[in-house]
């Protein structure tokens, strides 16, 4: 244990004065970031809404009740504002009645939502005069955001296995490889203590890009473990492609061809209909973004995330023993 520690320390070290180390270890805080400003937040109401700054205290009054309301000075402002990205519709007073403005582009929910809530107001309908009940079966997340944080998850666990093959290229310039033959430490606790350094930067990456994200209540202990069991891959791939490398780059790159399969399992989980996803069944990246997806929109159960966790462990295992005369070649 000690000399795996004293391996991971040392490499540790030495990936802060690696400028492309660095990159790959604060670029996905960035990018939580990035999605934590672009991308509506977990609070966000259903609808939000433009209304005019003259218009009329009762019905601001109202709408605030009911949905996130912003202000702008006139027709046109409020125009520029609708075009903009995000969902929100513009609700103005013309003569008598209110006309409700779209870009053209809203899920049809934003729509229907926001001209029940103008005819609501214009009947008198309140709050205490309802007689409707409110059922509340969990949280409810964004969508795009669950994906876009799902996506960066699974490249923080990709650039576990870059750090590795960065690190195995230095070894082999270094010529520390051949030496550890004839040092107490064995070829296993030399394994274990490379790979060491990009799970836990992974790991530690993961966790501070979900709370930058807003992703304060999940189950915590489901997202540690997916993301342990698919980081086994990673760091395998990294591990060999480190081997197989002459230099820095050709090891990012050869990495980064591994983002192929990734991108394909997400692209079909997210766009092909269920009856279809059995054609990247194979991919261990397919089993770890299902589960993430159900953990961050807070409908995972953990037989489920078992499940899913197995099916990561296997394939991975079984890329592994395939991968593994390759490893003890490079490291003999």
């Amino acid at each position: 244990m000690k000399n795996i520690l004293r391996i991971f320390f040392r490499d540790l070290k030495t990936a802060r004065r690696d400028s492309m180390a660095l990159l790959i270890i604060i670029m996905p805080i960035f990018l939580a970031i990035g999605i934590m400003f672009f991308v509506p937040g977990l609070n966000d109401t259903t609808v939000n809404l433009v209304l005019l700054k003259n218009d009329s205290p009762a019905h601001i009054e109202y709408m605030e009740k009911f949905a996130k309301v912003e202000f702008v000075s006139n027709r046109e402002d409020a125009i520029k504002r609708i075009e903009k990205r995000d969902d929100i519709v513009a609700m103005l007073k013309k003569g008598n009645q209110y006309e409700i403005l779209l870009q053209g582009n809203e899920p049809e929910i934003v729509g229907a939502y926001s001209t029940s809530l103008s005819a609501l107001y214009e009947l008198g309908s309140t709050i205490e005069e309802t007689t409707a009940t409110l059922y509340s079966f969990g949280h409810t997340v964004p969508p795009v955001k669950t994906s876009l944080v799902n996506f960066l998850i699974s490249i923080m666990i990709m650039l576990a296995g870059m750090l590795i093959a960065i690190s195995i290229v230095y070894e082999k310039s270094e010529n520390t490889i051949n030496a550890i033959n004839v040092t107490p430490v064995s070829q296993t606790e030399f394994v274990l203590g490379k790979v060491l350094l990009g799970g836990f930067i992974s790991l530690i990456s993961i966790i501070v890009a979900l709370f930058i994200t807003g992703y304060y209540d999940i189950n915590w202990f489901m997202i540690i473990l997916v993301g342990i069991s698919a980081m086994v891959l990673s760091l395998i791939i990294g591990f060999v492609q480190g081997l197989a490398s002459k230099d820095a780059m050709e090891a990012v790159t050869n990495v980064k061809m591994v983002f192929l399969p990734v991108a394909g399992s997400i692209a079909v989980f997210e766009f092909l209909a269920p009856k279809w996803q059995w054609t990247v069944y194979w991919s261990p990246f397919y089993w770890s973004y299902k589960a993430n997806q159900m953990i961050l929109s807070k409908t995972a159960d953990w037989q489920t995330v078992l499940f899913c966790t197995a099916m990561v462990l296997i394939l991975s295992l079984a890329v592994y023993f395939i991968a593994k005369p390759k490893i003890r070649a490079g490291l003999s």
